[in-house]
């Protein structure tokens, strides 16, 4: 009996280290709470040893540039998985398609500049938020991200952060597969206008975040999408908003759908000047009249055009004042102009016809003397 404790406790040190040794080096291991973290440990690639219970996965604030294809191998039962900040700049294909289970997946403020069009495929469709704010960088990366959003295996995404990449415009259909996305965040970007169809396939979205971008009205093609978004709640401040008539049918449709714009009354005018700082509904109430009558459009822009066409016009009217004033003059310039050019011609025209005939030239030779 004695000797039977004695072989367990010897088994039992004999594999204690190794039970220890199951944390990657550098990381911290919690098995009761099914996670593994790698804050700030200088990594320069994804640790291998991986427990296979984890759950949770925190890799953030390294110094990895890539996720190859066989990083997450065998890791089935991970349901989150944190990258943020480690300065990634291309994801392989398939780079996490050995996690069956992924639900969530932060790539945030990364330096994303090649994204493989299967590399956020994940079997199953299984993923419900994307997080890539603050992660593309390179003009070629929204390009791909577009490709791979595109390719039928994000089905099941509920939430996509797309927010403070200084995107400009997005590509037409990009979130045409996403048919379950509920939340899209595209604030503090530099987004002025909206294409057509760009949330084609967003009918079930509930969230749309545009605030902080460039949008000075929403008219056309920019307040199509938003009247084709129904459930959506959006949100529009902190933008460059024009306070216009051009901005007279957006405000419109605002005070006509306040539900619609979660911070409606927030919504301010950039411009013109005299208006800064006022809130778009009131002054687009206060304009609409004259700008459904064409009395009221933007003094501030349209003064200066008009003072100009004025100063143009009494510039033209003296001109022509002066012309009538002195047409006998001026007719009596023409004819003496016309008479000059055409003795110089004539003069012309005969020295080329005795430069181009001896005999002439003979002839006038002998005329002279």
């Amino acid at each position: 009996m004695i000797g039977l404790l004695f072989g367990l406790t010897f088994c039992g040190l004999l594999f204690t280290p190794v039970m220890l040794a199951a944390c990657p080096a550098r990381c911290e291991c919690s098995e009761a709470a099914l996670t593994m973290k790698c804050v700030s440990k200088d990594l320069r690639h994804i640790p291998t040893g991986i427990p296979r219970y984890t759950r949770n996965l925190f890799i953030t604030g390294n110094h990895i540039s890539r996720i190859g294809s066989e990083t997450f191998r065998g890791l089935d039962n991970m349901t989150t998985l944190s990258l943020s900040n480690n300065g990634i700049t291309e994801l392989e294909s398939q780079a996490f398609s050995g996690l069956h289970s992924l639900l969530l997946l932060d790539l945030s403020s990364n330096r994303l500049a090649v994204i493989h069009p299967e590399a956020l495929a994940i079997p199953g469709g299984a993923l419900r938020e994307l997080n890539l704010s603050r992660a593309l960088r390179a003009p070629s990366a929204i390009a791909d991200l577009a490709r791979s959003l595109r390719r039928d295996t994000l089905g099941a995404l509920c939430a996509l952060d797309l927010s403070g990449n200084g995107l400009g415009a997005l590509p037409s259909g990009m979130f045409s597969r996403l048919p379950a996305l509920r939340r899209l965040l595209l604030a503090n970007n530099s987004l002025a206008t909206l294409k057509n169809g760009t949330f084609s396939g967003l009918e079930h979205l509930e969230e749309l975040d545009l605030t902080r971008n460039a949008f000075r009205t929403f008219q056309g093609e920019s307040l199509g999408e938003l009247e084709g978004l129904p459930q959506a709640r959006l949100l529009l401040a902190q933008n460059p908003l024009s306070c216009s008539c051009s901005a007279w049918a957006f405000a419109r449709w605002l005070n006509g759908s306040r539900g619609r714009a979660g911070d409606a009354d927030r919504l301010a005018c950039a411009s013109p000047p005299e208006l800064r700082n006022s809130s778009l509904l009131e002054a687009g109430t206060a304009a609409g009249g004259g700008c459904r009558t064409g009395e009221g459009i933007d003094l501030a822009l349209q003064t200066p055009h008009v003072f100009l066409g004025l100063v143009l016009g009494f510039v033209g009217v003296v001109f022509l004042f002066v012309l009538y004033l002195n047409r006998k003059g001026i007719k009596r310039w023409m004819f003496d102009t016309r008479d000059a050019c055409r003795e110089a011609l004539e003069g012309y025209h005969y020295r080329m016809e005795v430069d181009s005939d001896p005999r002439l030239a003979r002839v006038s030779t002998t005329a002279d003397l």
